[in-house]
């Protein structure tokens, strides 16, 4: 794919109260939440990832749409594995609706596809991409778009459905069929890509979304971080 100039990507988070979130996933407050619930309610009153009130979001499930859209004329198909590390690429047509799974808000966005073959960091693979924090508390991220929607950037709320990019094969995905590389990940400060790029299977959460479900992906990120013992785990599979 032919490479646009443009700006340096903005890959940037919300700051202290994703750093917060983190640790009420860490934490055993809501380790009687019910799937649907947001992670953060055990900070009644407090503040959460996406500057909504927490114990709003205790009290309303979150509400999940399939990231790829239109269902009528943008067929989607993915598989249950991934090489190297949990995510799940779903594989769609080029100009396809990359949208909002859930709400949340916009932490990360890369304009610029500054992918180069020749020193394949695993920071550009993705291309351009967007990822948001939803109010469940999952991240979630998207790569390997043609472009990043206008409006798109981070600190910007976002609703379920609403459009992030458009998707295409920028990144290292130029010679794969066009995709959708989606990851499921707790939040960390910028930088640490290999724990953005997903961290738990979203396979069976999207088979839930794709039939109306809304399965929550929390309790499982909440598991993923406690296992892993630290946000900021090494880079252990394609670094």
């Amino acid at each position: 794919m032919t490479r646009r100039a443009g700006l340096a990507p903005t890959r940037a988070l919300i700051g202290a109260p994703l750093i917060a979130l983190v640790l009420v996933l860490a934490g055993g407050a809501c380790s009687g939440q019910r799937s649907g619930s947001a992670p953060g309610s055990g900070a009644a009153g407090g503040t959460g990832a996406a500057g909504t009130s927490t114990s709003t979001a205790a009290h309303t499930p979150a509400r999940y749409v399939f990231p790829v859209q239109p269902s009528a004329s943008c067929k989607a198909s993915y598989g249950h594995f991934h090489h190297d590390y949990p995510a799940t690429d779903i594989f769609t047509g080029r100009g396809c609706r990359f949208v909002a799974p859930t709400d949340g808000t916009v932490t990360e966005v890369a304009r610029v596809d500054r992918w180069d073959p020749s020193s394949n960091r695993g920071a550009d693979r993705g291309g351009r991409s967007v990822a948001i924090v939803g109010t469940d508390g999952v991240r979630y991220y998207g790569s390997h778009l043609e472009r990043v929607a206008s409006g798109i950037a981070p600190g910007a709320r976002v609703r379920a459905g609403q459009l992030l990019g458009l998707i295409d094969n920028s990144g290292d995905a130029g010679t794969t069929p066009t995709h959708l590389h989606f990851g499921i990940s707790w939040p960390t400060r910028p930088g640490i890509w290999w724990v953005r790029r997903g961290i738990v299977y979203p396979w069976p959460y999207l088979d839930s979304w794709r039939a109306g479900g809304s399965r929550s992906p929390a309790r499982a990120v909440r598991a993923a971080l406690a296992e892993a013992g630290t946000p900021e785990p090494p880079c252990r599979s394609g670094c």
